[in-house]
C-alpha cells in the first residue's frame, strides 16, 4: 500500500526544491519568485529505501473567499486530506514568521503525524532559525538543505519510524519474467499534452474530464505554471494528461518565471504520444497556434485541434466544414489532422475528442508491409516520375518503413543529395491518401544504395 505524504509551508520556502529532491526530477518549477506553485502536483518519491507518494502543494496562504489564492489554499486542504503524513516546511534562515505559527496549528489540527523540516539550514543563521522551531510545539526539527541535499539522513530517520514496514516481496525465478506484447504495449496510458496559447480553456477541460476541480482555472491568463499530469479513464481507456502553461510568442515572454512555464510546456510536448492544441473559436488559427502545431509536428507527435469555447459561436453548422478547409490550407504539413469543435465549460464534443485523440493515437503507431509499401511506391512513381536533375534521370529504387510513432520510412536512390523537397511532399501526401495517414507526421529519410563497382579503379584513357 502506498504510503503519501503532503509538503506543506508558507510560500518559498523551498517546498519544491524538496519535492524535486527526493523524487530526483526537476519536476517542479522554482523560482525565487514567492507562490510558483499553483496545482498540486504528485510524484513518487524514493530516499534510501524509502518509497511514498509525495504531494508538492502550494504555499498556504490566506485570501479572499472564491480568490485564486483562496482556492490554492482549498487544493493544498485536499491534499493534506490525502495524505498519511505532513512535512511542514519553513525557511530556517528567515526564522518563524506568524504565518509559520498560524499554519502550524493548521497542520496540527489535521489530526495526522508531522514532520517539522527546517530548510536552508546551512550556516550559522540557519541553526538559530531551527532553534525557534521548538515553540511550535511539532517536535524536533530536522535541519536539511534541500537545494544541497544536505541533512537527508536525519529525514530518512524521521520518515522511518512513520512509515510501515515495506512487504517483503516473493521472489520469482528468471522464467517468470514476461516480456510485454504488442496488445499490452496498446494497453499502455495514452500520453496526451493539451496545448495552446493562454486563457485557450486548457484546464478547464481537464477539470471536465475529470468531474472536479482538480486543477485552478481563473479568467485572467497564466494561471496554469508548472505542466500538471492527471490520470482519466474514457470509456475502458485510460490516458495520462498534462495540463500546460499557455505558450505565448517568444518576443513577448518576459518574466523568468514565465519563460521556466513556457519551457515545462514545451518538455510535456516531447514526453506525449498526442498533442492537443487547443484554439479559441473567437481567435482562431492565429498566428502563434500555427507556430505550435508546426512545433508539433517536428517534434513528430500525433496532433489533434480542438476548438474551445464552441458554446459562444452563432451559425455553427457552416462553420464546422470552414474549419476543415481552413485547417488543410493553413497546416498542410499535417493535411487532415483531426479537428474537433468542444466547449469545456458546457462539456460539448468531449466525447469526439477523446476518439479523435485515440484515432491519432492508432494512426501515430501504424504499420504498413514492404510489399504493399513498394505496391503503391511503383504507382506514384509511375504516376509523377521523379524530375531529371542536370539532365540525369533520378533512380528510385525502393521504400521501406524503419518505424512507427510517428511512421519513419527509408526511400533508397541513387543520388540523395539531388531529389527535389518538392517531391518528397509529392510522395508524402500520396501515402497519407493511400495508407490513410490524416494528421500525423510523416518521416522519408534518403539513403543511397552502395555502388558495388566504386572500389574498382577507372582504366586509364
Amino acid at each position: 500500500m502506498s504510503f503519501t505524504i503532503a509538503i506543506i509551508g508558507r510560500p518559498n520556502v523551498g517546498k519544491s526544491t524538496l519535492f524535486n529532491r527526493l523524487v530526483g526530477q526537476k519536476l517542479a518549477l522554482v523560482d525565487d519568485e514567492p507562490g510558483v506553485t499553483r496545482d498540486r502536483r504528485e510524484g513518487e518519491g524514493r530516499l534510501g529505501d524509502l518509497e511514498f507518494t509525495l504531494i508538492d502543494t502550494a504555499g498556504l496562504d490566506e485570501g479572499a473567499k472564491g480568490s485564486l489564492t483562496a482556492r490554492m489554499q482549498e487544493q493544498t486542504e485536499v491534499a493534506i486530506g490525502l495524505a498519511d503524513a505532513l512535512m511542514f516546511v519553513f525557511d530556517a534562515r528567515a526564522g518563524l514568521t506568524p504565518n509559520d505559527r498560524a499554519f502550524a496549528d493548521f497542520a496540527r489540527r489535521a489530526n495526522k503525524p508531522v514532520v517539522l523540516v527546517a530548510n536552508k539550514s546551512e550556516g550559522k543563521h540557519g541553526e538559530l532559525g531551527a532553534m525557534e522551531s521548538y515553540a511550535l510545539g511539532l517536535g524536533d526539527p530536522i535541519q536539511i538543505s534541500a537545494e544541497h541535499g544536505e541533512g537527508l539522513s536525519d529525514l530518512y530517520d524521521a520518515l522511518r519510524v512513520l512509515m510501515p514496514e515495506p512487504v517483503e516481496e516473493e521472489e520469482f525465478d528468471d522464467d517468470d519474467d514476461i516480456i510485454e506484447t504488442d496488445e499490452e504495449i496498446a494497453q499502455r496510458p495514452i500520453r496526451v499534452a493539451i496545448v495552446g496559447r493562454p486563457n485557450a480553456g486548457k484546464s478547464t477541460l481537464i477539470n471536465h474530464l475529470l468531474g472536479e476541480e482538480r486543477l485552478l482555472t481563473s479568467p485572467e491568463a497564466g494561471t496554469t505554471r508548472d505542466s500538471i499530469s492527471v490520470e482519466i479513464t474514457w470509456q475502458g481507456r485510460e490516458f495520462r494528461v498534462f495540463d500546460t502553461a499557455g505558450i505565448r510568442r517568444r518576443s513577448r515572454i518576459e518574466e523568468k518565471l514565465e519563460k521556466l512555464s513556457v519551457a515545462d510546456a514545451l518538455r510535456a510536448v516531447r514526453f506525449a504520444e498526442v498533442v492537443v492544441l487547443m484554439m479559441d473559436a473567437q481567435n482562431r488559427f492565429e498566428e502563434q497556434d500555427l507556430r505550435i502545431a508546426d512545433l508539433i509536428e517536428r517534434e513528430g507527435r500525433a496532433l489533434v485541434l480542438a476548438v474551445n469555447k464552441w458554446d459562444l459561436m452563432e451559425k455553427k453548422g457552416s462553420l464546422i466544414s470552414d474549419l476543415r478547409i481552413d485547417t488543410d490550407h493553413l497546416l498542410p504539413q499535417v493535411k487532415g489532422a483531426p479537428i474537433v469543435a468542444v466547449s469545456g465549460l458546457m462539456g460539448e464534443g468531449i466525447d469526439r475528442l477523446m476518439k479523435a485523440i485515440e484515432e491519432a493515437y492508432a494512426v501515430w503507431n501504424k504499420r504498413v508491409p514492404t510489399a504493399t509499401l513498394n505496391r503503391w511506391f511503383e504507382q506514384a512513381v509511375d504516376a509523377n516520375p521523379p524530375p531529371a536533375v542536370s539532365g540525369r534521370r533520378l533512380k528510385l529504387n525502393y521504400i521501406t518503413q524503419a518505424k512507427a510513432r510517428p511512421p519513419s520510412f527509408i526511400l533508397f536512390c541513387s543520388r540523395a543529395d539531388a531529389v527535389p523537397t518538392s517531391y518528397l511532399r509529392y510522395l508524402t501526401n500520396s501515402m497519407r491518401e493511400a495508407f490513410n495517414l490524416p494528421g500525423t507526421p510523416v518521416r522519408i529519410s534518403l539513403r543511397e544504395k552502395a555502388n558495388p563497382f566504386a572500389h574498382k579503379r577507372k582504366r586509364p584513357s
